[in-house]
């Protein structure tokens, strides 16, 4: 029988797609159970008008066969088959797909899905043997043709028989070697979890025969010293589960089966959150089930971490991790996403359309949100155990991109008020504010206790105002983003003018600072450069000092950016404001020069302390103290 030449170079097309386009081997068994999946579809699709096919839907399925003596795989379907032109065209050419054709032919957009439109799926099994037979038999022919091929140097097609309808495809592994164990691959645990990973939701079943043991007859006469007797047998089992928890109507589905497949499908021991079952027909058509889970991950905030969500098509697994299809700032979300639409190249690993992502990646990002919001409103406890795992990702995704997203992650935030001793969101602040007040206040430090004991705090909260107290790092950075909210501008305490005093304080103020415009030039001075300016207070009522920044940039955004790498350290504009009506400032007042200095010095470190910062010369410090006794 003369030997045949594939088509279209297909010896290098086969050898670039064995060696380099298909890196994962196992993917073989989910590219032919695909092809079988197709085929039966396509005699599925001729029942539903053609009274002569004579199968029903129940009765079609996937057989998959282990032979270890023989070393052979057979992937059996009982679908439309393939005549002999059929196999020429379609096996004899890489880059044809009949599944494609078939489906342009009979214009079957809206009646029946096609996993395989990728035509060369099949050739893949080459990964894993050195020889493939194809046995077919197509729908209206009695006749069978055997495809043979030992990989691309060609392929033989001969006449052979066949009892029934279908395609059957036996491959005779390769021997193993150091580099590979291609016997793996006959182990019946190995090909069900092949089965169950990526293809447990293909709609047809997919059979095994599964070896078991049970325990022999007992004989009658059987004493109590009889030792059980034991035998092996064969059963036929179905692997895959058919149809995915994501295609159920959710009224059908109960908590019970959504927080079962969540723990063995994500390996987490604890039930989720929340479960998000949605789905979308139009431009794209897709069905979700998404998950927030209810605690972070042990490597969440580590570079180790891959978000991303399972990518389905049709039922069949084509990524693991999609992570086009998250954004990162709700990157903690796990799930399944599983649409028909979207075109795949050649080995399934990879999307030829954006765009296509692009839109599913939208819809899914809005619906997470509301359903985020959703629990806020709803369960506000959940929703702060939320926040305490993943609310520094949400507002990392605030600070991120420039702000691009801070106006759909903004009424998610919400940060710890001083006045009411709870958390709260932006709008609750905004909508809880006087009608004279003109800033959002806040206060950023390493802690909420420290920060309500900021002398500006008690201002702040005797003027009857709310403030949020920030405490992680990221937290005076998003509100920077931010700007405003609701029309109010963020003001930070211990930033500029808080523009709470009085027309009276004002005045006060104004009178004090210019009586003592000569007393803070000479303490300016006696701090040589270390601040910028040392100004009379509107903001202290009891403490004696306190240190600001002048500019956008704060003191604890400088104690951020200072702990991390690089050299180049941004420093704020540092003000020491001095509390006019203090007996200190008295002091001040009468001091000689030599006294002034040192009472600058440690006004300048205490203020520091209470900022949080380190003081620069403990040891001149605590011999300023001593000297002034």
């Amino acid at each position: 029988m003369a030997k045949k030449q594939f088509k279209t170079e297909s010896k290098k097309l086969m050898d670039l797609m064995i060696n380099s386009i298909y890196t994962n081997k196992e993917i073989f068994l989910r590219e032919l159970i695909s092809n079988a999946s197709d085929a039966i579809d396509k005699l599925y699709f001729k029942s539903l008008t053609d009274s002569t096919v004579g199968i029903s839907k129940d009765d079609f399925g996937i057989l998959i066969t282990l032979d270890k003596d023989a070393r052979t795989i057979k992937v059996s379907d009982n679908g439309i088959g393939m005549t002999r032109d059929e196999l020429e065209n379609n096996l004899g050419t890489i880059a044809r797909s009949g599944s494609l054709d078939f489906k342009n032919e009979n214009n079957t957009d809206d009646k029946i899905d096609i996993i395989g439109q990728f035509g060369v799926g099949f050739y893949s099994a080459f990964m894993v043997a050195s020889k493939v037979t194809v046995v077919s038999r197509a729908f209206g022919s009695d006749e069978a043709y055997l495809w043979e091929s030992s990989g691309a140097d060609g392929y033989t097609i001969s006449e052979t028989t066949k009892d029934s309808l279908g395609t059957e495809i036996t491959m005779t592994l390769k021997p193993d070697s150091d580099d590979e164990n291609y016997s793996e691959f006959l182990e019946e645990y190995r090909i069900s979890g092949i089965i169950k990973k990526y293809s447990d939701y293909v709609r047809y079943p997919i059979r095994m025969y599964r070896e078991k043991t049970r325990e022999k007859e007992r004989p009658a006469d059987a004493g109590e010293d009889y030792t059980p007797e034991y035998e092996t047998y064969t059963e036929l089992e179905t692997v895959n589960s058919m149809i995915p928890l994501w295609k159920r109507q959710a009224k059908d589905v109960t908590d019970e089966e959504y927080f079962g497949f969540y723990k063995d499908k994500f390996m987490d021991y604890s039930d989720p959150a929340k479960v998000i079952h949605t789905s979308a027909e139009g431009a794209i058509s897709y069905n979700a089930l998404m998950f927030i889970p209810s605690r972070a991950p042990y490597d969440y905030y580590t570079r180790e971490y891959e978000k991303g969500l399972q990518l389905y098509t049709s039922g069949v697994m084509i990524m693991d991790k999609c992570a086009d299809l998250l954004p990162d700032h709700f990157s903690f979300v796990k799930g399944v996403v599983d649409s028909q639409d979207l075109s795949l190249n050649i080995s399934r690993e990879m999307l030829q359309q954006d765009r296509q992502l692009g839109i599913i990646r939208r819809n899914l990002e809005k619906k997470i949100k509301n359903e985020l919001k959703s629990m806020l409103t709803a369960d506000r406890d959940k929703y702060e155990e939320f926040w305490k795992n993943f609310g520094r990702q949400i507002k990392f995704g605030c600070y991120n991109s420039f702000g691009q997203n801070s106006d759909l992650l903004k009424d998610l935030l919400i940060f710890w008020s001083a006045k009411e001793n709870k958390m709260i969101t932006l709008d609750e602040y905004v909508t809880a504010m006087g009608s004279e007040q003109k800033y959002i206040y806040y206060a950023a430090g390493d802690t909420a206790e420290r920060l309500a004991k900021l002398p500006a705090a008690r201002t702040v909260l005797d003027k009857g105002c709310d403030l949020l107290l920030l405490s992680e790092d990221v937290d005076e950075f998003c509100l920077q983003v931010l700007r405003e909210y609701n029309e109010k501008q963020f003001k930070n305490i211990n930033s500029g003018d808080l523009e709470l005093e009085t027309e009276d304080e004002k005045k006060a103020a104004d009178k004090a600072s210019e009586e003592s415009k000569d007393l803070l030039d000479a303490v300016r001075k006696a701090l040589d450069g270390k601040v910028k300016d040392v100004r009379i207070s509107t903001r202290l009522k009891e403490h004696p000092v306190c240190i600001t920044a002048d500019g956008p940039l704060s003191i604890e955004m400088e104690k951020i950016l200072a702990s991390m790498p690089g050299d180049d350290k941004p420093v704020s504009d540092k003000v020491l404001e001095l509390n006019a009506n203090h007996p200190v400032f008295e002091k001040l007042k009468t001091a000689d020069p030599d006294k002034l200095k040192k009472y600058a010095g440690i006004l300048y470190n205490q203020a520091r302390i209470i900022e949080g910062l380190p003081i620069e010369d403990p040891v001149e410090y605590t011999k300023d103290v001593c000297d002034l006794f």
